[in-house]
């Protein structure tokens, strides 16, 4: 059967199940969907799967493919996840979804890393040789104010605030946090230069100041501090990279797709790693404002929680939710 046959005889079909969808999406005032509609949905619904595989098959063209794909989705997401309360979704995704998306883009995750960790380290290892090279990378002002913020005599290690004033500060570092998760995703529609640019200057900037640090003697001070929370927060900002590069890469190469095709699809792929970077960027949150700045908690105690944290990171994304099928 030719394409145009193909269309001809499966369009109103298609149109009745694009219909559908738009009646059974979720929103304010809109009627729950009825047994008996749910089962007029879930014929529609094989009957769209059936025809994307002789799509498939007969290798019609890319547009039609993408065209039933989408209407795939579209009533994947209404069929299964309809269901499922609200809660229920985090749980699945936090526990399933999340890691396992992770491990299927982990050739983004791992250039992220790279971008974002080697030039960091040598930085790091350059202004531990060369201290005065932190003003080439970071302003005097900003030196002085993070000088000011470890400084060991201090009863509230990190910005300078009251114990009463952490909940104010939680809210601070989510700010903070997403919006510079928001910058390396983002950055990725300029065909990655803005993720590239972002992961290169957090890196640089992390690594410049964590070597000044050590050279002016208040390194208990600030390890201590970032021990807690940095593997949420600075695998939040790898993921947010990556997520970023996939975006940008649909620009670059789309492939057999319109570039905007391409970047819809990546967008819907990455998408997972994006909202997995605010689970774990809001982690780090309430850890450094709640943990992070007392120094009431032996340094050691820190470490070895900071430690802890690691492996929990590294476990979660790369042992949870295996086996299941997606």
């Amino acid at each position: 059967m030719r394409q145009e046959e193909f269309e001809q005889r499966y369009q109103s079909d298609w149109q009745t199940f694009e219909q559908s969808i738009e009646l059974a999406k979720p929103g304010w005032g809109k009627a729950k969907v009825s047994k008996a509609q749910l089962a007029e949905f879930s014929s529609q619904y094989r009957l769209v799967c059936y025809c994307l595989s002789l799509a498939r098959e007969r290798q019609y063209s890319p547009y039609l493919i993408q065209f039933l794909e989408n209407l795939v989705f579209q009533g994947h997401q209404i069929f299964y996840q309809k269901r499922l309360g609200v809660f229920r979704r985090i749980y699945q995704f936090i526990l399933f979804d999340f890691p396992n998306q992770v491990r299927q883009q982990a050739k983004f995750v791992w250039i992220a890393t790279a971008i974002f960790y080697f030039p960091g380290l040598i930085v790091f290892f350059l202004t531990l040789v060369f201290p005065e090279l932190i003003y080439a990378v970071v302003d005097a002002d900003m030196v002085g104010r993070i000088e000011a913020m470890y400084d060991p005599s201090l009863d509230r290690i990190g910005r300078e605030r009251q114990s009463d004033t952490d909940f104010m500060m939680f809210g601070f570092y989510i700010r903070n946090n997403i919006g510079i998760a928001f910058q390396c995703f983002a950055g990725g529609i300029l065909a990655t230069l803005g993720t590239l640019f972002y992961l290169l200057y957090n890196g640089i900037f992390f690594g410049a100041i964590d070597a000044h640090i050590i050279n002016i003697g208040y390194q208990e001070t600030f390890y201590s501090f970032v021990a807690g929370h940095s593997s949420y927060e600075l695998t939040g900002i790898v993921l947010s990279g990556a997520a970023g590069l996939q975006l940008g890469w649909a620009v670059i190469a789309p492939g057999a797709y319109s570039r905007k095709q391409a970047i819809v699809n990546a967008g819907r792929k990455s998408i997972s790693l994006v909202y997995g970077a605010i689970f774990l960027l809001l982690i780090a949150a309430f850890v450094e404002a709640f943990w992070s700045s007392t120094t009431s908690i032996a340094p050691n105690v820190k470490y070895t929680v900071g430690i802890i944290g690691w492996i929990v990171v590294i476990a979660y994304l790369t042992l949870m939710g295996r086996g299941r099928r997606q």
